[in-house]
């Protein structure tokens, strides 16, 4: 198995509220999350490193996650104890007040993913079943679209797309979304926040996923091509891939 982060502020931003990572527990088990950042002041990146901070470092002192059972329950439970943290630090200081953060997060077994999100940033997998969102965006738009109120196309133009309806850190309890799936030699999963899929299409994140390149290479690429259309905001990643060593990428 083998993972890459990358990160960038894009080409209009001053300054990047995205964070994340890719973090190994006592066992050799990977959790890669993707965190965007909000709030004024800079609030934002004071949220999604609270949160990042807290995450890998409950992760690295964690032992081995055999089951899906358990990675659902160690999830549910560290979002929700960082939820707490960062809420109460918004509370507490005047000029994080407001502040949150989307999170997308994935504990990669041998066997198996489990994902939890919170937001608009999103997952992918890559399989043999071909390019698939693994999550729903928690936002005002995608519920219209849900609702039939306004198509796919109308959404990916509308004035309000922006619009969360969850974030972590906003409130003192949060809600999320957990699911598992099977993990096998081929697959790729994509952790991303919507800096990159608000530039760069699905065709072109599958078309990605699928070359024979090193993730380093699609990830570069990726963040070059989100950029190119315009690079308007912070671009996060994430990209593990159930590879043999043989494969080298």
């Amino acid at each position: 198995m083998n993972a890459v982060f990358m990160t960038d502020k894009g080409k209009v931003r001053l300054h990047n509220e995205d964070n994340g990572g890719i973090f190994t527990n006592l066992e050799g088990q990977r959790l890669a999350i993707v965190a965007d950042g909000m709030g004024g002041h800079r609030a934002g990146d004071v949220a999604s490193e609270m949160t990042i901070n807290y995450l890998r470092e409950k992760w690295e002192k964690a032992g081995n996650i055999g089951t899906a059972e358990e990675s659902y329950t160690w999830l549910e439970t560290a979002i929700k104890e960082v939820n707490t943290l960062v809420f109460r630090h918004s509370q507490e200081n005047t000029n994080c007040e407001g502040m949150g953060t989307t999170i997308v997060a994935a504990i990669c077994t041998a066997l198996f993913v489990t994902v939890a999100n919170i937001g608009d940033s999103r997952a992918y997998i890559l399989n043999e079943a071909g390019f698939q969102q693994l999550t729903e965006d928690h936002s005002l738009v995608n519920e219209l679209v849900r609702s039939g109120q306004i198509s796919r196309e109308d959404a990916e133009h509308h004035p309000r797309k922006n619009v969360l309806l969850r974030a972590l850190g906003t409130e003192n309890t949060v809600e999320m979304d957990i699911k598992t799936i099977i993990f096998e030699d081929g697959d790729m999963l994509l952790l991303c926040s919507d800096g990159l899929t608000n530039k760069v299409s699905q065709e072109e994140l599958s078309r990605i996923l699928a070359q024979d390149s090193t993730l380093g290479e699609m990830a570069s690429e990726m963040v070059g091509l989100a950029n190119q259309n315009g690079g308007e905001d912070n671009i996060t990643l994430a990209i593990v891939g159930y590879l043999d060593a043989s494969e080298g990428r």
